[in-house]
């Protein structure tokens, strides 16, 4: 019924008296063109009727009292703020009454608050449109800027809708039922309001609660509620760690010390490593040299691989630490991130928070039975397995390779490069020189299968002898001459000439013929030493022993003829028969 029955309002006992005084109260009370406090008295399908304390009842449609889900957000005996349009009854019989329009004024009061006093008002993101997003502001249109959804520009705006989020108002317009908003001035507010509460506990040594906001390759800023710090990568862990989001993620919870604090530039230096104990304090009494441990592989770097001992605690393996024999290209071809392996301690430093490991020491070194199996002076065979510029490796027995230096391949003949002689895959013998099984070197020879040809030389050669050979090169200081394949002799420039010559270049090229005299040979150091003066004067010495044996020669023949022809003489006087002769006695 809309016309109201008279007698007792709902809520309302005591006598007729009392009632008229209320109602009459009311009646001067409640008048159209506001807003006015009423109470659910009835709902039904399509209306909630509304008591006012007027002389009528009103009614409002349900859907007015329906949430977005399309359930009643009402009953029986609740109060609500109702908007008076009218005493006029309706066509229904009832008062002209409204919760939306109330609804809405009240909301346009707290826009126009918010806007004067610099308040908030709750709103939810509803979608990205262009230059923002759509925000609804309990039922009224809202725009919120970009630029105006964060205190810090952010490429992820999609994680902004659907929030639900207090805003400032910084225009609006009722006439045309919209308003701007800015959800960055708010929260500016709000970090220079616990920023100075910050500051005023702030000094080296606190403990305090932050969130990570943001991560570079050097470290992360924690935001500490309206300031933010910077923890640095070397501060964040007291053990290696390649990148801040190795330990921290943008958004987590941490625990973090003040370790310098400047409060001119409000700089803040924070560390997280420093809330527990430096772990590195007692690595030298945990971890001797020569003892084996176990660990994880945490990382792997072109040079080696870190093992993660404990937290906080991590050695190096070096590539050269993990085989005995094999040449490793990468650690990632013994071991990999994860595994859990076990190694011997070859070096402890904690000045410089350092631990040296080695894979290879927890298994048997073959090096070890090599220098037995391959005596020095014994023959081996094996494939060539790399060329060099300084010689050729050959393979020994599996992943043992020994070198042949370039110096060891020939005698005599002079190589410029190993791969003159030997390819990849040739099968060669050589001679153990040497096995180092210290410092795994392996040293073989292949010209010591052979007698040295030098031990000869002195023998072919002897001091005094005359040779002929071809210029193979003209220095400054000399020629050198081939004597045979692969023995050189120097003449040098003092013995090129009985007179002095500044140039040998002047009287001789490559590929002359020459003759000299053996002056000297050093079987050991592999020198002749030639001479084409002392030559000349051999030569001449020869000549001049031949000329004065001819003349003694011809001396003695005249001498003797003259002695015959006297002789002759004598003969020839002599008297034929007895007589006395010419030159007789008397």
């Amino acid at each position: 019924m809309a016309q109201k029955q008279e007698g007792k309002r709902p809520g309302v006992t005591g006598s007729g008296d009392d009632f008229q005084t209320l109602f009459e109260e009311s009646m001067r009370s409640v008048k159209p063109g506001g807003i006015v406090k009423g109470r659910v008295v009835g709902i039904t399908a399509t209306h909630v009727m509304i008591d006012v304390g007027y002389k009528s009842e009103g009614q409002i449609p349900l859907e007015e009292f329906l949430d977005r889900q399309g359930k009643v957000q009402v009953k029986v005996g609740d109060d609500v703020d109702v908007f008076f349009d009218s005493s006029e009854e309706s066509e229904n019989g009832g008062i002209v009454l409204s919760r939306q329009r109330a609804e809405n004024i009240k909301l346009w009061e707290v826009i126009e608050k918010a806007y004067h006093e610099g308040s908030g008002v709750e709103g939810v993101i509803l979608t990205k449109v262009k230059g923002g997003f759509k925000v609804d502001v309990g039922g009224v249109p809202g725009f919120l800027p970009g630029s105006h959804v964060d205190v810090r520009p952010t490429r992820n705006q999609d994680k902004f809708v659907g929030m639900r989020e207090r805003f400032a108002v910084l225009k609006y317009n009722r006439m045309r039922g919209n308003v701007v908003v800015s959800r960055r001035v708010l929260m500016e507010k709000e970090r220079e309001s616990l920023k100075k509460e910050i500051l005023k506990i702030l000094e080296e040594g606190v403990i305090l609660e932050g969130t990570v906001k943001n991560i570079t390759g050097y470290g992360a800023f924690v935001d500490l509620g309206g300031i933010d710090g910077i923890l640095h990568i070397s501060d964040m862990s007291w053990g290696r760690i390649s990148h801040p989001s190795e330990v921290v993620k943008v958004g987590e919870h941490i625990k973090v010390v003040v370790l310098k604090f400047d409060p001119e530039r409000e700089r803040i230096s924070l560390g997280m490593k420093q809330i527990v104990p430096d772990p590195w304090s007692s690595v030298q009494e945990k971890y001797l040299v020569g003892a084996r441990v176990q660990g994880k592989v945490i990382s792997l770097m072109d040079y080696g691989a870190f093992v993660e001992l404990e937290k906080g605690i991590e050695g190096l393996i070096h590539i050269s630490e993990m085989s005995w024999t094999k040449k490793i290209s990468h650690p990632s071809k013994i071991v990999q991130v994860g595994e859990t392996v076990e190694v011997a301690v070859l070096n402890v430093d904690p000045t410089h928070r350092r631990i040296s490991l080695g894979l290879k020491q927890v298994m048997p070194n073959p090096w070890d039975q090599v220098k037995e199996r391959y005596p020095v002076g014994s023959v081996i065979k094996g494939p060539v397995r790399n060329v060099t510029d300084f010689g050729i490796f050959v393979g020994v027995e599996e992943g043992i390779d020994g070198l042949v230096h370039v110096s060891d391949i020939h005698w005599t003949r002079k190589i410029k490069h190993p791969s003159e002689m030997y390819k990849k895959g040739d099968v060669v013998e050589a001679k153990v020189l040497g096995v180092d099984a210290q410092n795994e070197r392996f040293s073989l020879g292949i010209k010591q299968l052979t007698t040295d040809p030098w031990k000869l030389i002195a023998e072919r050669y002897p001091a005094g002898s005359r040779i002929k050979g071809e210029v193979t090169s003209v220095p400054d200081f000399g020629v050198f001459v081939r004597l045979e394949e692969g023995v050189e002799g120097l003449i040098h420039v003092s013995q090129l000439s009985s007179e002095r010559v500044d140039k040998p270049s002047s009287l001789y090229k490559v590929g002359d013929a020459v003759q000299a005299e053996v002056i000297h040979v050093d079987p050991h150091e592999r020198k002749i030493g030639l001479s084409v003066r002392a030559l000349r004067k051999s030569e001449e010495r020869q000549e001049m022993d031949n000329y004065l044996k001819k003349e003694k020669e011809a001396a003695r023949f005249s001498l003797e003829t003259i002695l015959n022809e006297e002789l002759r003489l004598d003969r020839d006087e002599e008297p034929q028969s007895g007589g006395k002769g010419k030159g007789s006695n008397p």
